[in-house]
């Protein structure tokens, strides 16, 4: 059984309109910005942007089950 995936945002960058994520589950783990979701008064939207980051995440999950992001610690 799969260990629930960990998943660490960092702060918005105004200048890529991005977020940083790092995902991480059963010793796997893949890094990469993330699209921020910006509001029609042009301020970042931190709560839409983090339901935007759990939509990537299941594709991440996806990739890990199938081997085709992140390899495991210790391994190429």
């Amino acid at each position: 059984m799969s260990e629930a995936m960990k998943i660490t945002v960092g702060r918005f960058d105004a200048a890529t309109g991005t977020v940083p994520v790092t995902f991480e589950q059963d010793g796997k783990s893949h890094s990469r910005s993330v699209n921020a979701v910006i509001g029609e008064d042009g301020k970042h939207d931190r709560a839409a942007t983090l339901a935007r980051v759990d939509e990537v995440a299941a594709g991440v999950a996806n990739k890990f089950a199938l081997g085709v992001l992140g390899a495991r610690d210790g391994e190429a």
